[in-house]
């Protein structure tokens, strides 16, 4: 019998939640995603050495304040470390936008238009690249701009139904609405294990899933931030589901029978919701898991963006 991760390939694409290179070659993803503490861990790999002793070349040579030159390199970085993972996938590579640019929806679109214009300079197209932006309200504003530019988005950083039908109401290209991290919540609120079936966070995506099949809403829905295959198994179907790579190789290693639990083809009446400004921010208020995973998860990624700031700094003062 094929593998567990086989079978799922069959009804879902895979993503590679990694900027291990190594991961990547090995286990054939058909996208990968990053963020700010993949790219900080990616940079500390062998195979970026020359990117960062290249970047570093570049900066010292660099106009500009110092905070300019250290946030471009940065960016030059991220780059690096998307087109190198863009060389082994066949699908698409997200790359985030600076997680300080969660509630300013101008630098925001400012910075996704750069993002784009930096990996067609090295033969990228904007094709093969999703912006990722954390799902505010002033995220969800920049995604709308991007995506009549012809700019796909992947809003990322979602806890809520709220989120994600507004994410669906300005034809947002893909949301990555966070599994294990809605479950870490509830088990600490609570004291209480859950099951696969009963886990909050497979829950809450099976409600988006639905809603967005229902309505026949083309955004696509990329479960995120496993804790257990159990939680993968049971969104088994889903549109995509980006996984880490210890996950992977447990899917990999298993050669049991996986069901598939989510169809386009089965879904429960949901009446469509428009949401505006003043909606989005009171059910998001209502909502206290989805207040603190949102702005907690802002944030680590901004600590993690610090990280690699202060690295470039004191390579530059090497």
């Amino acid at each position: 019998m094929p593998s567990k991760l086989d079978q799922l390939r069959d009804i879902t694409t895979v993503v590679a939640d990694t900027g291990d290179i190594e991961a990547v070659r090995k286990l054939k993803p058909v996208d990968c995603t990053t963020n700010p503490t993949i790219v900080f861990k990616a940079l500390g790999m062998p195979q970026f050495e020359g990117a960062v002793s290249d970047a570093i070349t570049w900066a010292k040579s660099a106009s500009g304040t110092r905070e300019a030159v250290v946030q471009a390199t940065a960016d030059r970085l991220a780059i690096a470390v998307g087109a190198a993972l863009a060389e082994l996938v066949p699908g698409r590579v997200s790359t985030e936008v600076d997680a300080d640019l969660s509630f300013d929806t101008e630098r925001s679109i400012e910075k996704g238009r750069a993002i784009i214009a930096a990996y067609e300079a090295q033969g990228i197209g904007r094709e093969r690249i999703l912006i990722k932006l954390a799902s505010t309200w002033e995220g969800i504003r920049a995604a709308e701009v991007l995506q009549k530019d012809g700019i796909d988005c992947n809003l990322t950083l979602l806890f809520s139904k709220a989120q994600a039908i507004a994410c669906a109401d300005v034809g947002v290209f893909l949301i990555s609405p966070f599994v294990g991290r809605i479950l870490d919540w509830y088990k600490k609120s609570t004291g209480k294990d859950y099951t696969p079936e009963e886990d909050p966070g497979v829950v809450s995506v099976r409600s988006i899933y639905n809603y967005y099949k229902a309505n026949g809403i083309k955004t696509i829905v990329m479960g995120a931030s496993f804790r257990s295959v159990g939680e993968i198994e049971a969104l088994a179907g889903c549109d995509r589901l980006t996984i880490a790579p210890n996950l992977l190789e447990e899917l990999a290693n298993d050669q049991g029978q996986l069901t598939r639990r989510l169809s386009p083809d089965v879904h429960e009446k949901d009446e469509p919701v428009t949401i505006d400004e003043k909606t989005f921010r009171w059910m998001m208020n209502e909502d206290a898991m989805a207040t603190e995973k949102l702005s907690e998860g802002i944030r680590g990624f901004a600590k993690d963006l610090v990280g690699l700031r202060s690295l470039i700094a004191g390579k530059l003062d090497a």
